[in-house]
């Protein structure tokens, strides 16, 4: 800090803005005095208010910068957060002499019933009188706004009811049980850590006209909750439950205070919304015997860790010891096909209505299902033509299956394990390995490696070897060749099986399957449970060998159709040679 010196006359300055201010000013024969003094130095010097009589101390705060001005601010804890914050280091009083309606109080000196903004020619008319201004001009700066109605604000501390985050260790609490969760993705786990670590104490109050309201009364001198606020609680509750929400506005504090009613007064607050969602533990859980009081699954975006997912936590762990939940999963936002954010006023908003429409629900479900949702998840018209494709893969696989088990009865029909040709074991071996992988996906929420498993599994080892090769037997053998029945069999099996896969994410495809089944259906297939019925340790090399080199022969024969070296595969004899030395290749 510097000295500006005129006469007998000083500024205090930042060192760093002084022959700013200097030029600014205009001051005729001012000079920079020699002499500095660090911030600390001037620490806690007491100085005169430039039109009240009394004084001020100075204060240090990092929101403070030599960027424009002449480092030093005026600080009003009770307007503004940063002023707030450095006020609670220095214990300033915390003093609002503005209302609700933007009105200085009638016991503001000068100042009394002066709206806010108006009031700011009268400040530089006081300055002027008390000749204590040394410049006047309009600065263009930025400055909050009302989102909605785009008019100038201003920050007011306010009475409010809070949660506190340090008695009775509730901060300490929270994040014990943050550690008994399982957070999916577990980057999540780190999120709400630092959230919780790092929020205040939580303002549960809020002055609107709608809402959740907190049913205290206040006694009008002490500022004291009744003592039996507890019991009034439930009085409250029952006649809200009676006559609706606003049975609380429109009572009378005699209808539940009687003789105490002159003493108090009945707040007008309501709840914060956050606090309205964080208690559905209690609201939900708690009051259904059938249900357990923790939750197994949280689902929301992930703003919701400094949302419902913490309000939650903070609350169940207030009121019962611990967290309201066993897992919390977190999924991305929607964007664009250029990953922009939807909106209208970008025109690049797509309605689901409009997709379900036009493709069906299944197939919004199965893009959904098949999109990585730890991070954005990208859609646009060329996205959802793929996953219709995707769709009539599945739905084409499972025709084929239904039209090749038509007839077939599974309780006359099907094969015992002894008579059950070589290439339809396994293919039910290779169902059950591929159930063991889908549920496990399943059970840690990968919906995108389920998709991917069931369409590998319908265009390689189905339609892309399985299915072609037992045409001849469905088609040439007689109807109760053991050859077309264990063919059936394993299509059964599989039918059985990949219809219980389907059904969590093509629930509509997947109850139409059932229903189509050979076996009589009378109910749902969500009443159903995995089917356990094929065995995974089968195996044979000879087989893998013909599935491994399949695609390289439909390859082959592709090229030689396109050059009409052949005009259909029936008229190919393949010759393999096999080496008896392993080789790397």
């Amino acid at each position: 800090m510097s000295w500006l010196i005129r006469g007998n006359e000083y500024l205090l300055l930042a060192q760093a803005l002084a022959e700013n201010a200097l030029s600014r000013y205009d001051i005729q024969g001012a000079t920079i005095g020699e002499k500095t003094f660090s911030g600390s130095e001037i620490e806690g010097l007491k100085v005169q208010h430039p039109f009240y009589d009394k004084q001020v101390p100075v204060i240090l705060g990092e929101h403070v910068t030599i960027e424009a001005g002449t480092g030093a601010v005026h600080t009003a804890p009770a307007h503004g957060q940063e002023d707030y914050a450095v006020g609670l280091q220095y214990d300033l009083p915390v003093e609002c002499p503005v209302d609700s309606r933007g009105v200085f109080f009638e016991d503001t000196e000068l100042l009394a019933g002066q709206f806010i903004f108006k009031a700011n020619a009268s400040v530089i008319e006081i300055l002027e009188n008390t000749n204590t201004l040394v410049k006047y001009e309009p600065l263009q700066h930025s400055y909050p706004h009302c989102w909605r109605h785009k008019a100038p604000v201003i920050f007011r501390a306010t009475p409010q009811w809070f949660v506190s985050m340090q008695q009775n260790g509730l901060r300490d609490a929270v994040n014990r049980e943050i550690l008994k969760v399982d957070w999916i993705p577990d980057w999540g786990k780190k999120r709400i850590e630092l959230m919780v670590g790092n929020r205040p104490d939580w303002c549960i109050s809020r002055q609107r006209f709608w809402g959740v309201p907190m049913t205290l009364f206040v006694h009008k001198q002490t500022g004291e909750l009744h003592p039996d606020t507890q019991a009034l609680f439930i009085k409250v509750a029952d006649k809200i439950e009676k006559n609706g929400i606003e049975a609380w506005f429109e009572a009378d504090i005699e209808d539940f205070l009687g003789a105490d009613a002159k003493d108090y007064d009945k707040t007008t607050d309501t709840l914060d919304v956050w606090f309205d969602s964080g208690v559905s533990h209690f609201a939900v859980l708690k009051q259904r015997d059938e249900l357990s009081d923790v939750a197994d699954l949280y689902l929301e975006g992930s703003d919701q860790h400094r949302g419902w997912f913490q309000s939650s936590l903070i609350s169940s762990v207030a009121i019962n010891g611990k967290a309201p939940y066993k897992q919390v999963l977190t999924h991305g936002f929607t964007v664009d096909k250029d990953g922009k954010k939807m909106s209208k006023s970008l025109g690049n908003v797509m309605s689901p209505q409009k997709v379900v429409n036009n493709l069906g629900a299944d197939i919004l479900r199965l893009w959904i299902a098949g999109s990585d949702y730890t991070g954005e998840m990208t859609v646009s018209d060329e996205i959802l033509k793929r996953s219709a494709d995707s769709y009539r893969r599945i739905r084409n696989t499972m025709r084929f299956i239904l039209a090749n088990t038509a007839g077939f009865n599974p309780k006359t029909h099907q094969l015992n394990e002894d008579k059950i040709l070589d290439l339809d074991k396994w293919i039910m071996s290779k169902t059950a390995n591929l159930q063991i992988q889908i549920l496990q996906a399943y059970e840690h929420y990968n919906f995108h490696q389920v998709i991917q498993l069931i369409l590998n599994f319908c265009s390689n080892d189905l339609g892309g070897f399985y299915l072609d090769v037992i045409k001849d037997r469905q088609y040439t053998t007689q109807e109760n060749s053991i050859a077309r029945r264990s063919a059936q069999t394993a299509l059964n099996h599989i039918l059985e099986t990949m219809v219980r896969w389907l059904a969590p994410v093509l629930s509509f495809t997947a109850e139409e399957i059932w229903q189509s089944m050979p076996d009589e259906k009378n109910d749902s297939i969500f009443l159903q449970e995995w089917y356990q019925v094929l065995d995974a340790s089968y195996s044979n090399k000879a087989i893998d060998t013909a599935r491994a080199i399949n695609p390289f022969i439909r390859k082959q024969m592709e090229q030689m159709r396109h050059d009409k070296i052949i005009g259909s595969s029936l008229m190919l004899k393949w010759i393999f040679i096999v080496m008896t030395t392993p080789i790397n290749c």
